[in-house]
């Protein structure tokens, strides 16, 4: 057991301390304000504060966790023995920077609910976060931290326990668009089938007329083969199905269709089928309930995963939202076209809200990779050598890997065969 002392016990403080010591490290906590406990106790301890109590194991505290809303904080970069930090302690603390509320300002995506301009879809910009600007957006920062931490934890308490955590992967498959030509309807499929031969796409036509005569060669339906590969990787996998109603940005097959229907049933017997939510929904409470009472009406059992259409989030309204609706857990933490950690962190966590200064009841599940992120690449061997940097670190931290792949970039031939590359995906990073 592990006590930590400080001079005033707050949320922000035990909601983080809770998190660093028992989810990323398996060490069990104790926190105290009573000088006199801390002073007997013949165990490791931390002191946590301005000014050491005596020659203890001292961090010295940043104002961070003992304030109460948004202010617009000076960060300054630098490196701890080659990984960037912030909020430095000065030379009598025994680690050169205050992780515990550096982790927090990131966890809490702090920086989100300062004053920003949202890019087109409202979503906030990756080229305007930190870990962007300083270069540390692909390196798990918290995670690395806090083994820091451990390791001179572990040089003055050497019977310190701590319970090791192993690496996972999970691979997240984004069904917004399940089928490219069957099963869209008479007008739709006509209105297609039309504007591709009026602006000479003579190979999508010829695809159309394939697919109507035998709908399962549209190219998008690929799920037999992806239920079949994930089974024999024994990769753990979740389908995100989009259920809601067409709309500009929302066009997936109709939520009335009764092979739609079917499909989704039938990955439900293999593998978790969840909730991709719609555009729209984003933005409209009702509509997030009845997309989750429908999609669960399908699958007669309780849908307690979702992920946003784009990966939009709104902190800390989003969260709100999911709570609302009895969301569990969400996977929507990530960029779309960048890889890396947009809360600085590889392993799930608990919502903080700001405004409320209270933890939520949803699990947050960061996502590092978006198959559109790779898409930018211009080889293979580039794709690759990214993502090996990033097997690697998770690794070194026994971190969690969650890579998302949409069945219709699998379904594509352009540039690279993407089906190829996500076979190589789950042989080299599930183990």
């Amino acid at each position: 057991m592990l006590l930590i002392y400080t001079h005033k016990l707050t949320p922000r403080f035990t909601y983080i301390m809770k998190h660093l010591f028992g989810k990323i490290l398996g060490i069990e906590v104790t926190l105290t304000t009573k000088v006199e406990d801390f002073i007997k106790h013949s165990g490791a301890k931390i002191t946590y504060s301005k000014q050491p109590l005596q020659n203890e194991f001292f961090i010295r505290s940043n104002d961070l966790l003992y304030e109460q809303g948004i202010t617009d904080l000076e960060i300054n970069i630098s490196e701890w023995d080659g990984t960037p930090c912030f909020f430095a302690t000065g030379e009598r603390s025994n680690i050169p920077f205050d992780v515990f509320a550096a982790s927090f300002y990131l966890i809490t995506r702090y920086e989100e609910y300062l004053p920003h301009v949202k890019d087109e879809h409202s979503r906030y910009p990756v080229k305007e976060s930190l870990a962007y600007k300083h270069g540390f957006l692909e390196k798990p920062v918290i995670d690395i931290w806090m083994y820091k931490v451990l390791d001179a934890l572990l040089m003055q308490f050497p019977d310190l326990v701590h319970k090791k955590r192993e690496y996972q992967y999970t691979s997240i498959i984004d069904v917004t668009t399940s089928h490219c030509y069957a099963h869209r309807g008479i007008m739709r499929s006509l209105g297609g089938f039309l504007l591709d031969f009026f602006t000479f796409k003579f190979k999508r036509v010829f695809q159309r007329i394939s697919v109507w005569v035998n709908p399962k060669k549209d190219p998008y339906d690929n799920f037999d083969y992806l239920i079949g590969l994930h089974k024999a990787n024994n990769v753990k996998s979740m389908f995100f199905f989009q259920f809601a109603d067409y709309s500009t940005f929302d066009k997936n097959v109709s939520t009335t269709n009764n092979k739609f229907k079917y499909l989704i049933k039938s990955v439900a017997d293999y593998s978790v089928v969840s909730l991709s939510a719609s555009y729209n929904s984003f933005s409209n409470l009702e509509i997030l309930k009845e997309e989750k009472r429908k999609l669960a009406s399908v699958i007669n059992r309780p849908i307690k995963y979702v992920r946003f259409r784009y990966n939009r989030i709104e902190i800390p309204a989003t969260y709100k939202a999911l709570v609302d609706a009895d969301f569990r857990e969400d996977f929507t933490m990530g960029y779309t076209h960048c890889i890396g950690f947009r809360a600085g962190t590889c392993s799930p966590f608990s919502f903080y809200d700001i405004h409320l200064e209270s933890q939520q009841p949803i699990k947050v599940h960061p996502f590092a990779v978006h198959n559109y992120a790779l898409t930018a690449f211009k080889n293979k061997k580039v794709i690759f050598e990214k993502l090996d940097s990033l097997h690697q670190q998770l690794h070194a931290v026994n971190g969690k890997l969650v890579t998302i792949f949409s069945n219709e970039l699998l379904g594509k031939k352009q540039r690279f065969n993407w089906m190829n590359i996500y076979e190589t995906v789950l042989k080299k990073y599930n183990v």
